[in-house]
């Protein structure tokens, strides 16, 4: 005598649950590879940031390490501001000193650059060059000073204080793609002596 097997299949109770683990297990999958690749390109982003800033920074130095009389006789120093240095030096070393703005409006570091003409030489009232350092600069939001002026004797001057005072400069940028997001903020920070502002020239 035959008996006869019944094949059972599955019931819909059970196919809804079998549908409804993989949704989740499909779900966290790619919320996990989001995730890493949200998370690889914010850092890429802040490495990649922090590296021009960096090298910014590095030409930054060079320049003000340049510092020199204009073109017209005027003291290196004309602005010092928190946010604002202007001064002149030959950056592109062509034997004619340049005006040259480095200035953070908002979150943007700006270098600017004005060529003398004329003679008696004069600086164009629009920058010759513009180049933005970098777009994530977070120092007004941490309130942090980006230029910080000192005299011979180290004492911290402010925009009260002659421009003749300044012996000593610091720079210092905080760069930040996403402030929310970690892995957080970066500071770089260079300091220069120029050599055409020493005491003993």
């Amino acid at each position: 005598m035959q008996y006869l097997r019944l094949q059972r299949g599955m019931t819909l109770v059970e196919m809804l649950v079998t549908i409804a683990l993989m949704t989740i297990l499909v779900t966290m999958i790619f919320s996990a590879v989001y995730y890493f690749y949200s998370y690889n390109a914010y850092a890429l982003a802040q490495t990649t940031e922090v590296d021009n800033a960096r090298r910014s920074l590095t030409r930054l130095t060079r320049d003000l390490r340049e510092m020199t009389y204009a073109e017209d006789g005027s003291f290196p120093i004309v602005i010092k501001n928190d946010h604002l240095l202007g001064f002149y030096s030959d950056i592109d070393y062509d034997n004619s000193v340049e005006y040259v703005e480095y200035e953070l409006s908002s979150t943007t570091f700006y270098k600017r650059m004005y060529n003398a003409t004329g003679s008696p030489p004069t600086y164009n009232p629009t920058p010759d060059e513009e180049i933005i350092i970098s777009e994530y600069v977070q120092n007004n939001l941490e309130a942090t000073s980006t230029f910080s002026y000192f005299d011979s004797g180290g004492n911290q001057l402010f925009a009260s204080d002659l421009l003749t005072d300044v012996r000593y400069i610091r720079v210092q940028i905080i760069v930040n793609v996403n402030p929310i997001q970690a892995p957080g903020e970066f500071l770089l920070r260079t300091s220069i002596a120029p050599r055409n502002l020493k005491d003993n020239l």
